[in-house]
């Protein structure tokens, strides 16, 4: 294992008057030592986590970090600005600034070494020691603890009792008269006979978005004003080399709570029913002994949080500005996620027994009263039947995990059942949807119910399954599940009757949302949309899966063709990735093309965009159909029109291949430089993923 910082990882005169330069110029050090293999990818990063909060601290600290599959290795960078450079701390520039990078897989020896640095920050004669040090090699020394930093100079000192008393001509005290010592502040001697008073007893969580700096740093900070005001401080770090939960005892016997937090508290309820004050990281680091008077006069006048409840699954990584929106986003992605796997066993058993016995096979006797070993149509029919009671469940999945990711595991049986009744009705997939969200808020409308501590341990057995239940019940079934029944074959009767130019032009648009974000939460809703006509196929919604899968394969063909076609466009790692592509593409993993828009954006997801939408409308066009939901080109054989299929993916890869390669070949270089090396552009932007 490589040492975290050398000598060539500082810059004791670093030169740049904006963070993102500082940042290039540090990331290249890394890249130079081989420690960055994609120097625009690793700055991507960068950049989004610099984009969720400033990494500026008080002090003259700046921390840029980040975590990223383009480092080999944790490493930091240092450099030294004479003039500061703005990393958004409150109190102005910073002129230290460490630039810190860890693997997307970072191992726990390494990130606990991370951790340490982040706590030395806290400590004045550590930063002193790097602001005054000449040498790189040192410098490297003191940020490993090679060496340590050298103690200030003692300060000037009152005088000695006698030495004022000698001053003013009278007598210095006899040794055996000098004034007792002061009993510390706010305490007073306790009476004979009645123990000391036990101390104000804190327990503390700290998290940051990366888990590397801030979440150690705010830690160092609580516990050293914890003794400064003679309280104990226990803190939990929730950082990246994972976490390790206080001991119950002590949390149970604590006085107050503190989170310091920018992403959600894992296991918050342990801290319930307790004085709580609840901030960002930062209020941690430059706050603390503000926190802490806090949390005490809570204490103090009997406040205390209302009994928590575990964050939301989705929730979890939620920031602290996420908008509605930006969680029912999340809320309805928990749905699609769990439901695919049951699309895709489903589905793509439904479509293999088509393939072997034929489409009338959907009419066969049931298996458990009829089967014959020899016979191919009774193997079809086994497939199908299994296929359906598989794809049965898409649903009542869907409905159950929207409502698991609003309102954890109360959430389940609601959805389960409000999904189950969208079934029934004919509410269909958007039932499922509706159902998922009425679940969710029932069930988080009543937790927040306050309860008598007794009845607290059958709520989530009981209770809420059982009213939840009802309400989503008698919504579904006598308030929205008919009028949503009849919006659900209003959109059948639409898509059955989808020919011509609105045929290609529902098309296109589904081919723009899937090439837009590449797996992200628009390409989620353009398959789940086509999944969803798959629980009752007609001829408009099975043009409509296979425009969608045609779509999502250009990307990653798109970029691993121009790989090939114009090499010299991309780094040695593209065109590695570009290899991978090929299989992505042709697998439909639309995720393939990731690497390529992290790195390029602007050039990559227009030109994406393009292929998709040509391919959408060509698919449309052809009347090509598809019954399975996923398979890429090893479905094919399922496909109807299966050569003008192909000829659409492969009409749209090439509109999407000739635009990037315009697009990177109109691009100016200030200078030549080798084929392999990283490129500049795209720098600082990131794409959902």
């Amino acid at each position: 294992m490589s040492e975290l910082i050398t000598a060539e990882l500082v810059d004791l005169d670093l030169s740049a008057e904006t963070k993102d330069a500082a940042a290039r110029a540090l990331a290249e050090r890394m890249v130079a030592a081989g420690r960055v293999t994609d120097l625009a990818g690793f700055l991507a990063d960068v950049a989004a986590r610099e984009a969720q909060m400033p990494t500026g601290l008080d002090g003259g600290i700046g921390i840029p970090h980040c975590r990223s599959t383009h480092v080999t290795e944790p490493t930091l960078a240092f450099g030294r600005s004479a003039a500061g450079i703005d990393f958004g701390a409150p109190d102005g520039p910073a002129d230290l600034i460490f630039l810190i990078a860890a693997p997307a897989g970072g191992d726990a020896d390494h990130l606990s070494i991370l951790s340490t640095l982040a706590r030395q920050l806290m400590d004045e004669t550590f930063t002193g020691a790097l602001r005054s040090a000449t040498e790189s090699e040192r410098t490297a020394a003191l940020i490993r603890g090679d060496e340590a930093p050298a103690e200030p100079a003692p300060e000037q000192t009152e005088p000695e009792p006698a030495a004022q008393a000698a001053e003013a001509g009278g007598e210095a005290p006899a040794p055996d008269e000098a004034p007792a010592p002061q009993p510390p502040a706010e305490t007073s001697a306790a009476p004979a006979g009645r123990p000391t008073p036990a101390p104000f007893r804190i327990v503390a969580v700290t998290s940051c978005p990366t888990g590397i700096a801030h979440t150690y740093m705010a830690a160092e900070s609580l516990e050293q004003a914890g003794k400064a005001a003679g309280v104990e401080v226990a803190v939990e770090t929730q950082g990246s080399a994972g976490f390790q939960r206080l001991d119950p005892q002590l949390v149970a016997d604590a006085d107050g709570v503190i989170f310091a937090h920018d992403v959600e508290v894992r296991d918050k309820e342990r801290f319930a029913g307790k004085p709580t004050v609840d901030v960002g990281v930062k209020a941690g680091i430059g706050r603390a002994a503000e926190l802490i008077a806090e949390v005490r006069r809570k204490a103090a006048h009997g406040e205390v949080s209302a009994p928590a409840r575990a964050a939301a699954p989705m929730d979890k990584d939620a920031e602290p500005g996420d908008g509605f929106a930006t969680r029912l986003r999340k809320w309805l992605m928990t749905g699609v996620s769990y439901m695919v796997p049951f699309v895709a066993a489903g589905g793509l058993l439904i479509a293999l027994a088509f393939a072997i016995g034929g489409y009338t096979i959907n009419k066969a006797p049931s298996v458990a009263d009829h089967f014959l070993w020899t016979e191919s149509t009774s193997w079809a029919a086994l497939l199908f039947q299994i296929g359906t009671v598989a794809f049965g469940f898409l649903v009542p999945v869907l409905a159950g995990f929207i409502a698991y990711g609003m309102a954890d595991r109360p959430g389940l049986v609601p959805g389960f059942v409000g999904g189950a009744i969208a079934l029934t009705v004919n509410a269909g997939f958007l039932g499922g949807l509706i159902a998922g969200l009425l679940a969710g808020a029932v069930v988080t409308a009543i937790q927040r119910v306050r309860i008598p501590g007794p009845l607290r341990g059958i709520m989530p057995v009981v209770v809420i399954p059982l009213l939840s239940s009802v309400v989503v019940g008698f919504l579904m079934f006598l308030v929205v599940g008919k009028p949503i029944a009849a919006l659900q074959k209003g959109l059948t009767d639409w898509l059955s009757g989808l020919t011509g130019a609105n045929a290609v032009i529902l098309g296109a648009l589904l081919g723009l949302m899937m090439c837009f974000d590449l797996g992200g939460p628009l390409n989620k809703v353009a398959y789940a949309f086509a999944v969803g006509g798959l629980a009752n196929p007609n001829a408009g919604s099975l043009k409509v899966m296979a425009a969608v899968m045609a779509a999502g394969m250009v990307p990653p063909l798109a970029m691993a063709l121009a790989t090939i076609v114009r090499g010299r466009l991309f780094t040695k790692a593209e065109r590695e990735n570009g290899k991978a592509a090929w299989v992505l593409g042709a697998s439909f993993i639309t995720e393939g093309a990731i690497p390529f828009a992290a790195a390029d954006p602007l050039r990559v997801i227009p030109s994406a965009m393009a292929g998709g939408a040509v391919t959408g409308a060509l698919s449309m066009a052809f009347g090509c159909t598809l019954r399975a939901p996923h398979g890429g080109i090893f479905v094919v054989p399922l496909i109807g029109q299966p050569l003008l299929y192909l000829l659409a993916v492969a009409a749209g890869t090439g509109v999407s291949t000739a635009l990037v390669i315009l697009l990177k070949g109109l691009r100016k270089r200030p200078q030549p430089r080798p084929a392999d090396s990283p490129a500049p552009d795209g720098a600082g932007v990131t794409v959902a993923a």
